[in-house]
């Protein structure tokens, strides 16, 4: 759905709802209709407890003005009442019992357990959505604040706990990879440490962190191995990654090193086509960091990890990260997804399960990508290593790869761009390719499989056959035709989308959450470019929100998220050059708590209530928004009157500050702005 501008008075001003007047408002309405409905308010709940009461009440009136009172026609009267209420007890009685047999025998039986357990389950989602419909129409004053989580859940990532995964007999790295049960849901709002500090602006927040903002120990500050943690140096609170720094000479010549490698001339990857890399087991950041400059766009995967995490320290910098694990299942990104693939000393064995982690290499990388891996396998001297590595060699060149170059402990492989190849290897080399029945191009999460994925999608084009970024974000209507989308279409919400930034930009002030809200005029400070830097899209449809950021010369990166009860433009938004991953919102999103500046949400609640099996509510949404949030972080919802008028009541429980905006030419759409205060915990 294209999103609509914001409406400004004849002034200029944005029309804002006083939440405050409301509730005040609602309130003393609550107060007169209690005054004047007292009887019928406890006529109502005697029906509410008990619906049958009517038939049992005493019968007991006022004679009637015209009849006599006891004659014999009132008492038949009576009596053929009495008759009909007795028939219509014993109706609902036959009618219970009916149901309660049938629902015994369903459940019974071996073909209709299954129909039984989705209708208990269909039934338990009534009765909690009739809840939360009875509680919003009771008023913002009868909800209660979430309580705050223990101490422990300060670094807390639902569906990654490996102890739990070790008690469920997952070994062997399984453990590491992310289950998702009913116990992965939280009901408490997550407190940031003690000493915790708003991260600085971009780009000093780059070099420089607060130590006590994330979870690590000064032992894993001065015992990182690689080049890219060795980088990090203690200073007083802080943590300093300091460009000026021999180590960051080491990074840079590391980067020249891959140039010529590739063949590339004065480090210029985007003339070779390359935009978008995923850096597998990423240090902290430190080779994502320097290649921005290249306009190269990195993002880091690792582990989940309880201290000293590679994914939280990179995000706390306002690098692109998230946790994904390469152990049994396939990562959350479509196929031909990334232009080059990157593991310096990432610790994974690519040897181990008979190259099944290669094959998930080979289907996110693009034709003509590139896959580059710096381990001291490859320069085995010993037989055990020397196995290893000509394993990995050779399954390389299995999967139709072409070793580059290699030099020192580097190896630069090159995918192929001829799908030609796979039919042209001889009978039993290598995986096969993916069945059409197998080659989901965006799957969630599925098990790895040992077949080659991505050689039938329209996509198939080789990194050096695409356009050079940054023209590659903004697609003609020839590369728009593959994704089955027109370019009036994507070109008019390309359009409001930069107007929506605009307004989006003047209204990340305090100035809206005063006693008298209105728009930041021409005498008052307007938000900097850099205010915000890691931006977190729920429902990012076409990555309009990203484009119009970007042209707007705002200094962010953006985590483009597509929902999976929506349609799927995933592909699109990576092709565009950006990056973006597959989330299912009824689930926690892999990522560490207080990791984004801006959550934004378009049209996000309405996708959620047409899920015809939605597995959750609108509070449990908003719980996992909370977690993810910086203190003093903005939320942004466009979405319908009626459900932004359900959010703003659940932004009371979760101590927010919040303004609803009406939406220009749409009495249908409004906008909700929030922003999360900083609430410490009391240290002992």
């Amino acid at each position: 759905m294209s999103s609509m501008p914001l409406q400004r008075g004849i002034s200029g001003g944005v029309r804002v709802s006083d939440s405050a007047d409301d509730l005040r408002d609602s309130q003393m309405k609550d107060k007169t209709d209690l005054i004047r409905g007292r009887s019928t308010t406890d006529s109502s709940s005697l029906t509410l407890r008990f619906p049958f009461a009517f038939l049992f009440t005493n019968n007991t009136q006022s004679p009637s003005k015209t009849g006599d009172n006891g004659s014999d026609p009132r008492s038949r009267h009576r009596l053929v009442l009495l008759f009909l209420k007795i028939s219509l007890v014993l109706i609902v009685v036959l009618a219970l019992a009916g149901s309660f047999w049938w629902t015994l025998s369903i459940s019974a039986s071996p073909r209709g357990g299954h129909v039984y357990h989705n209708y208990r389950r269909l039934q338990e989602q009534l009765v909690s959505d009739l809840l939360d419909i009875g509680e919003i129409s009771i008023g913002p004053s009868r909800w209660k604040e979430l309580e705050y989580c223990d101490v422990e859940a300060e670094n807390y990532v639902p569906c990654f706990n490996v102890s739990e995964s070790l008690e469920m007999g997952y070994t062997n790295g399984d453990e590491n990879d992310r289950f998702c049960g009913s116990g992965s849901k939280q009901e408490c709002l997550v407190l940031p440490p003690v000493d915790y500090k708003v991260p600085l602006r971009w780009p000093t927040g780059k070099d420089v962190i607060w130590f006590r903002n994330v979870k690590i120990t000064a032992d894993e500050v001065l015992t990182s191995g690689s080049i890219n943690k060795r980088m990090m140096m203690m200073d007083d609170d802080q943590i300093s990654f300091r460009s000026a720094s021999p180590m960051f000479d080491e990074v840079e010549d590391y980067s020249h090193q891959i140039a010529q490698m590739i063949g590339i001339k004065n480090d210029n990857f985007i003339e070779a086509g390359v935009r978008t890399i995923l850096d597998i087991g990423c240090g902290y950041g430190s080779f994502g960091a320097h290649l921005l400059s290249k306009q190269l766009l990195t993002m880091c995967i690792a582990n989940y990890e309880a201290s000293g995490s590679q994914v939280q320290l990179t995000l706390e910098r306002g690098l692109p990260a998230m946790i994904a694990s390469f152990v049994s299942k396939q990562l959350p990104y479509p196929s031909l997804s990334f232009d080059m693939l990157h593991c310096s000393t990432c610790g994974i064995d690519w040897d181990q399960k008979d190259g099944l982690l290669l094959v998930e290499v080979d289907r996110v990388l693009k034709p003509g990508g590139y896959f580059v891996w710096t381990s001291p396998l490859t320069n085995a001297r010993n037989k055990e290593d020397l196995k290893r590595w000509n394993f990995v060699h050779d399954f390389a060149e299995s999967i139709c790869w072409t070793l580059l170059s290699q030099q020192d402990k580097t190896v630069v492989w090159k995918k192929t761009i001829k799908t030609k190849c796979y039919s042209a290897r001889k009978p039993g080399v290598g995986p096969s390719v993916c069945s059409k029945g197998h080659d989901v191009e965006s799957p969630y999460y599925r098990p790895l499989q040992m077949c080659l994925g991505g050689t039938r999608s329209r996509r198939w084009i080789p990194i050096e056959g695409r356009t050079r970024w940054p023209s590659r974000s903004n697609m003609n209507k020839t590369e728009l035709s593959l994704y089955g989308l027109h370019q009036e279409v994507v070109g008019e919400d390309a359009e409001n989308w930069k107007v929506n930034v605009r307004e989006y930009w003047s209204l990340l002030s305090p100035l809206i959450f005063s006693d008298h809200p209105k728009r930041p005029g021409d005498e008052d400070p307007s938000p900097p470019y850099n205010m915000l830097r890691n931006v977190l899209d729920m429902n990012a449809q076409y990555g309009g929100l990203n484009s119009a950021l970007l042209e707007a010369k705002k200094s962010v990166w953006v985590m483009n998220v597509v929902p999976t009860a929506g349609p799927n433009h995933l592909p699109m938004i990576l092709d565009r050059g950006f990056v973006g991953v597959l989330h299912d919102w009824c689930e926690a999103f892999p990522s560490y708590p207080r990791t984004y500046d801006l959550v934004h949400a378009d049209n996000l609640l309405t996708l959620q209530t047409s899920k015809l099996r939605s597995s959750c509510s609108f509070m449990q949404i908003f719980t996992e928004i909370d977690r993810l949030l910086r203190p003093e972080g903005w939320v942004i919802i466009r979405d319908t009157a009626q459900l932004v008028e359900a959010a703003r009541a659940l932004t009371t429980q979760l101590k927010w500050e919040a303004r609803v905006i009406e939406v220009e030419s749409s009495s249908e759409q409004r906008l909700l702005v929030c922003q999360k205060p900083i609430t410490k915990r009391q240290s002992i």
